[in-house]
């Protein structure tokens, strides 16, 4: 029997009410076990408020105008009632659900809304394109509202819109499905790596609600992105040494990080949050296409090059590469190098398993290659003092510092852990910088106020209890075009209430959704009674003279953990 949609719109009213992430992800396992398979896959994209994975590129959303005729039509409402209404309710979800309590005319014979029927609907809406798309979405939407009862039309508006807001992660979704099938989170670690290896929650909830033992065949598949590997931080070459022992030492390029497929003619080049990128690099995938490999994936890290002066561009010129539009001239003014650093996959073969030794070796017989793919700078360091000249040559080369690399490590997808360490010069006073969630947004006072953005409250994460810690109030460093970037970008994340993943002591003029990563320099990490970060006795870690750097392409889930702030407060403190 095919999951009512009323079973959805029942759990997501119960997560309304709760803020326990353990009873949530109860409530969520319950839910997955009345799902078929294929069914587990369409909840999973729907409760993170996506059709698809995200580098299928395949969004939900419709204006407000659209969704407004929708409702008059299924509702018998008049425009102009509905326009009131909603200035008076303030939220869309509720509009909806009042609207369909006041239907002007009531079908006798309805046919209860499944999930599998709501999912296409709404699949319909977001793909529709052309002549009368506009009509045909119309007419989609107020199907769905037709069918609806008032509650589940309070969750299908939102969706539409864009603000369902469940405030639920992929780590609930992933322990829900652990729970849903042993009672535990046993599971848990098994279905993680398998989404590590593929980024598709719909597909491993499918699979996991399928038969479990699937899970354990999960390899990479080429035009399919992998979640990428992370890094840990270290303050000294003699720290790294102390970890590591004899490593591998790459240049940290300050450039932005490429994931890079092909399979027979076809090449797909991902970003580090996994969205599609390939139609903006023309330049790397025309040689790409002409590796002498069928199915090749390999990471790099692309920055611009300027040949005259053999320098690289800085990060904020490289960037000027990442466009939808004028990519011809962006070719010419800042050609692309990418340098590779990894290979994950090689004609059929999976490598990610492999010491890095030996997947270097792979790449060492493949890079240089063509105009621009390069392969990353790489020695074997046998000493403390050895990965202290790297770093001092990296930084005379004006890049981000190194990377060291333990030899005998596999290629760990999605996880952070110090088979990779990074080594990152000081900006001013820093020690460091840390990547951080942003949370929250404040208006602005005096001369801020014009543009209504005066600062952000940022978080991290705390991947034991898969929620994020605020951490500082960041109002410096920011300039006028930034400012009003910020305040454009915030706008469309807004939500009335703090999302149930956030711990916060502060409450900002506006929450956002926790999507946006920003690096930030700082002074120091002290203890303060008004944040929450590896909160102990009341008193949580705070950065001391917090100031915005640069706008990270991270997903809020690779901003810096909490585990990582204590150690940084330990190290910094034992050098003090």
């Amino acid at each position: 029997m095919a999951l009512p949609f009323k079973e959805v719109a029942d759990f997501l009213y119960k997560t309304e009410s709760v803020s326990s992430r353990l009873d949530i992800t109860n409530f969520l396992a319950e839910l997955f076990k009345k799902t078929k398979p294929e069914e587990a896959r369409k909840l999973s994209y729907l409760l993170l408020g996506k059709l698809a994975p995200d580098y299928e590129d395949i969004e939900i959303g419709v204006g407000e105008k659209l969704l407004f005729k929708a409702m008059s039509l299924s509702s018998g409402h008049h425009l102009e009632q509905i326009q009131k209404l909603c200035a008076k309710i303030g939220e869309i979800g509720k509009l909806a659900e009042e609207l369909m309590k006041t239907k002007r005319q009531k079908q006798l014979f309805a046919t209860p809304l499944t999930l599998e029927y709501v999912y296409e609907m709404l699949y319909k809406v977001s793909t529709a394109s052309g002549e009368g798309s506009i009509e045909k979405k119309i007419k989609y939407v107020s199907e769905l509202f037709n069918l609806a009862s008032p509650l589940e039309a309070r969750y299908i508006a939102r969706i539409l819109v864009n603000k369902l807001r469940a405030g639920i992660g992929e780590p609930t979704i992933l322990d829900a499905l652990s729970w849903a099938k042993t009672g535990t989170k046993e599971l848990r670690e098994q279905i993680e790596r398998a989404y590590n290896l593929c980024a598709d929650i719909g597909l491993i909830a499918e699979t996991t609600m399928k038969d479990v033992k699937l899970l354990k065949d999960f390899t990479i598949t080429p035009l399919t992105p992998i979640r990428p590997a992370l890094a840990e931080r270290l303050p000294s070459a003699e720290a790294i040494f102390e970890k590591l022992g004899t490593c591998a030492v790459e240049y940290k390029y300050d450039g932005f990080r490429m994931q890079i497929h092909k399979k027979g003619k076809e090449v797909r080049i991902f970003s580090r949050r996994l969205e599609r990128m390939d139609q903006m690099f023309p330049d790397v995938v025309k040689t790409v296409k002409e590796l002498p490999y069928d199915t090749i994936v390999f990471e790099g890290e692309a920055l611009a090059y300027n040949e005259e002066e053999d320098r690289f561009y800085s990060f904020q010129e490289t960037m000027h590469r990442r466009r939808k539009y004028g990519i011809d001239k962006a070719q010419e003014k800042w050609p692309l190098h990418v340098h590779a650093f990894d290979i994950m996959y090689l004609d059929g073969k999976a490598l990610i398993d492999l010491p890095l030794k030996k997947r270097r070796a792979h790449l060492d017989k493949i890079f240089p290659f063509g105009p621009n793919l390069r392969k990353s700078h790489y020695v074997i360091a046998k000493s403390a003092g050895e990965i202290q000249r790297q770093f001092d040559t990296a930084m005379k080369k004006k890049l981000e510092g190194i990377m060291a690399k333990n030899l005998k490590a596999h290629y760990i997808a999605g996880k952070r852990g110090f088979a990779w360490i990074k080594f990152k010069k000081s900006y001013g006073k820093a020690v460091d910088t840390v990547d951080a969630v942003i949370v929250g947004y404040y208006r602005g006072t005096g001369h801020r106020a014009k543009f209504g953005f005066g600062g952000v409250l940022v978080a991290v994460y705390n991947d034991e209890k898969d929620e994020f810690e605020t951490i500082a109030k960041v109002g410096s460093g920011f300039t006028e075009e930034e400012m009003q970037q910020f305040k454009e970008m915030l706008d469309k994340i807004r939500i009335k209430e703090k999302d149930k993943r956030v711990n916060s002591k502060l409450t900002p003029d506006f929450w956002v959704e926790p999507k946006y990563v920003i690096e930030i320099m700082f002074d120091d990490i002290t203890r303060s009674q008004q944040h929450t970060a590896g909160e102990f006795k009341g008193r949580g870690f705070a950065l001391r003279f917090p100031r915005f750097f640069r706008l990270r392409d991270k997903s809020a889930y690779d901003a810096t953990t909490v585990t990582e702030i204590e150690e940084m407060y330990n190290m910094m403190h034992k050098l003090h």
